[in-house]
Order: C-alpha cells, then structure tokens, then sequence
C-alpha cells in the first residue's frame, strides 16, 4: 500500500519529535514497521538522519545536562539490578563474581565520566565512581574471597556517593 508524504512525515514526527521508538511511530501512524524502517533509511540516505535530529530534538527540548541526567537516571537502576544479580547468582564464583564487578564498575565509571564532560557535578561522581572500580579491581587481585562483601556495599554506597558528590 502507498502511502503519501505527509503519512511519512507523521512518522518522521513521532520517532524524531515525540521520541517515540520506531515501531511505535509506525503503529501509532497505521504504517508497517518495514515501512518505517524504509522511509528512515531512505531519509538518511540523502541526507535526513532522523537518529541526529531525535537527538537534537532532545537536546534542544531540555538541554545537554537534561539529557545527560536523563541518561544516568536510566543507568543507575540497572546497574544496581546488575549487581544484585550478580550477588545472588549461584552459578558464579568468587573470582567470577569479581570479575563481573569490576568489569561493572568499569562501564558505570565510563558513563559517569562521560557525562562529567558535560556536567562538573557529574565530573566529580565520575572522579568518586573510578575510586569505586579501582577498589574493586584491587579486592578481585588481592581478596577474591572477600567479593560477597564487596557486592553487599557497592550498592548502597554507590548511592551515598550519587548524593554526596552527584548534586553539585
């Protein structure tokens, strides 16, 4: 079925304006996802990238500390619902367990630098949250046995440092 081009400009509008996910806009827009899928990539290929504009879109709607809290606010639950998996897991190790937790604080020190190029008060999370990788990079080499306990306190002492260091 055709459509015309104000069909795909409603899509163009929910995905990039409405920040709706592609296949939403394509529902809501009684269009087929392949459609929608189509027409984006279609957009790009001259030019309108609708993944850049969606982002600008944001930015511009609340700004780039918005957008940057935005993204920490989304990864923070799951890196605690990553932890406690990672903590009640029976299939890991010891050793395992450390590995994972370091290899965890790693990626959250990362976002948190990240974003602390954007924002000075997430600067200073970053600064507190690559103390927290080292701690457990250090207690995976040194104290693997010691690994449950260092789990137990990552979590909420991960959220002390969000609050003291975090809010500026």
């Amino acid at each position: 079925m055709a459509h015309d081009s104000a069909k795909r400009q409603e899509v163009r509008r929910r995905y990039v304006t409405d920040q709706q996910p592609l296949t939403a806009a394509a529902t809501l827009s009684d269009v087929s996802y392949s459609t929608a899928r189509a027409w984006k990539a279609a957009a790009l290929q001259i030019g309108d990238d609708w993944d850049h504009a969606r982002m600008a879109d944001r930015i511009g709607a609340g700004g780039v500390r918005e957008l940057t809290r935005e993204v920490l606010t989304e990864f923070v639950p799951l890196f605690s619902s990553t932890i406690e998996a990672i903590r009640t897991s029976k299939k890991l190790d010891a050793v395992e367990k450390a590995e994972a937790m370091a290899r965890l604080a790693d990626a959250y020190q990362k976002v948190v630098k990240a974003s602390g190029a954007v924002d000075p008060s997430v600067a200073r999370l970053g600064w507190a949250m690559d103390v927290m990788r080292l701690l457990a990079q250090f207690c995976a080499e040194r104290f693997p046995q010691h690994q449950d306990a260092l789990i137990e306190l990552f979590e909420p002492f991960g959220e002390r440092l969000s609050v003291e260091y975090g809010n500026g």
